[in-house]
């Protein structure tokens, strides 16, 4: 089919398709009239969630404000703000709702029922990229629609509070048992570490452990010199100061005796060389050279047997010292370890302390990011039905619905409306078209270009 029959058809059904738009557009202004009238109110909150909480200061992000707009949406819609706004209209007290209760012939209970009925006429919507949230409700009463409204609001306010405080209090509860246990941890970390300063009688482990150090420092530098001087590798000097009293004196001694002995030696050199061996003088200073000499051999190995000694005396407290200190590192170790664990159980306590603290703030407090920008107001216009909309669209509507019965009542009852239908039907070429005039006076003829094909008689 072409656009040249389908308008021919138009033209034709003109009756059927009019009579058709008009019918819809009656049927749709009698219904209109005949619906109730509903109204329609509005109130705003905005929310303010790009500042820190007060209490607990944590900040929502900017990738959580989409989810969180629409969690926020999804809890006005929920059953318990419904059922939250019966409790504060008291409507499941009003004897009007247990009638219409009772006349549903339902099986649900009366508050089920009330919140069903609430959240299908709710609704709850935002523009994009805001934060401003639209609660509307519609009644067919302006001032019932405009009270549960704002009930919504103020509902949803409280739920707020409430989903922020509640598992705060519950937090606060948790945290308060543990804190008992972290209590009790902390007490018997600092029992152990103080019976383990007593029983050891340590005071500051570092200092006392320094000194200790020291002393073996001490003891191995006189240990060398001991060795040194034995063998010796120390002069005379060294020896005098870093020696004992006993041994300073008796290398004194020595060194006199060193003296007179070298003096008593080249005494006897010369007398030797002026007197012969029987000479008395000779005799005498030969005598006192081997009685120096005996003496000093004597303090010698009084000295060697002394510093022998020194020697195995430090070496027994340089081996006493060194166990010392190996048992005074490892009583600092034990101590550092019990230190640490009295310092842990401390953090941990103050931890379980401040998180305790900031809980029991955000349970008791009944601050609210949500804000009543405007409150819903008694609307004086209905909001439903819309009259001139409807007929707007009962005018498409009709006019599709004429055109579907006028195609319709063509496919039933089919006529020659053009030459193309004889040419398409019959399948014969047309030779000519007769007009006459009373035709030209009721119709108005359309002539549309198509096959009119010429035959040539041979």
């Amino acid at each position: 089919m072409n656009y040249s029959r389908f308008l021919l058809i138009v033209l034709a059904r003109y009756k059927i398709i009019l009579f058709t738009l008009i019918l819809t557009v009656l049927t749709t202004a009698v219904v209109s009239s005949l619906l109730p009238r509903s109204y329609k109110s509005t109130a705003k909150v905005v929310l303010t969630h790009k500042g820190p909480d007060p209490v607990s200061g944590v900040s929502l992000s900017a990738q959580q404000t989409t989810g969180y707009l629409a969690t926020q949406l999804d809890i006005i819609k929920s059953t318990k703000t419904a059922l939250m706004v019966i409790d504060q209209l008291k409507l499941d007290q009003s004897e009007i709702v247990k009638e219409n209760f009772q006349n549903s012939n339902t099986k649900m209970e009366l508050r089920d029922w009330l919140s069903n009925f609430l959240l299908r006429n709710l609704f709850v919507e935002t523009a994009r990229d805001s934060s401003v949230i639209h609660i509307s409700f519609v009644s067919t009463d302006p001032d019932f629609a405009a009270i549960v409204a704002n009930t919504f609001a103020s509902a949803y306010q409280e739920i707020n509070i409430h989903l922020t405080a509640d598992p705060s209090q519950k937090a606060a509860v948790y945290f308060s048992g543990q804190l008992n246990l972290l209590r009790e941890r902390l007490e018997v970390a600092q029992k152990k570490l103080s019976a383990y300063q007593h029983d050891k009688g340590i005071i500051d482990a570092d200092f006392r452990l320094d000194v200790e150090t020291r002393r073996l420092n001490d003891l191995s530098s006189q240990l060398v010199l001991v060795q040194a001087e034995l063998l010796g590798t120390v002069s005379e000097n060294e020896s005098s100061q870093r020696n004992s009293t006993n041994a300073s004196l008796k290398n004194s001694m020595i060194n006199s005796l060193k003296v007179d002995l070298t003096q008593a030696e080249s005494k006897f050199s010369e007398i030797s060389q002026k007197f012969g061996h029987n000479h008395p003088s000779y005799i005498g200073a030969k005598a006192e050279v081997e009685k120096l000499r005996s003496e000093l051999n004597r303090y010698i190995k009084v000295a060697t047997n002394s510093i022998i000694s020194q020697e195995s005396e430090i070496r027994a407290a340089l081996d006493k010292q060194k166990t010392k200190v190996l048992s005074l590192n490892r009583e600092r170790d034990e101590l550092q370890l019990l230190t640490r664990e009295v310092e842990g159980a401390q953090k941990a306590y103050n931890s379980a302390m401040e998180r305790l603290n900031q809980t029991t703030l955000e349970g008791q407090s009944n601050l609210s990011n949500v804000s009543l920008l405007d409150m819903a107001k008694i609307p004086d216009k209905p909001d439903s039905p819309k009259l001139l909309l409807n007929l707007m669209l009962s005018v498409f509507l009709g006019s599709l619905l004429g055109l579907g019965v006028g195609l319709l009542a063509e496919m039933i009852d089919q006529r020659v409306r053009s030459p193309e239908d004889l040419v398409d039907v019959l399948q014969v070429p047309v030779f000519g078209i007769i007009k006459w005039r009373g035709a030209e006076q009721k119709h108005l003829w359309l002539e549309w270009p198509r096959l009119v094909q010429k035959i040539t008689l041979k």
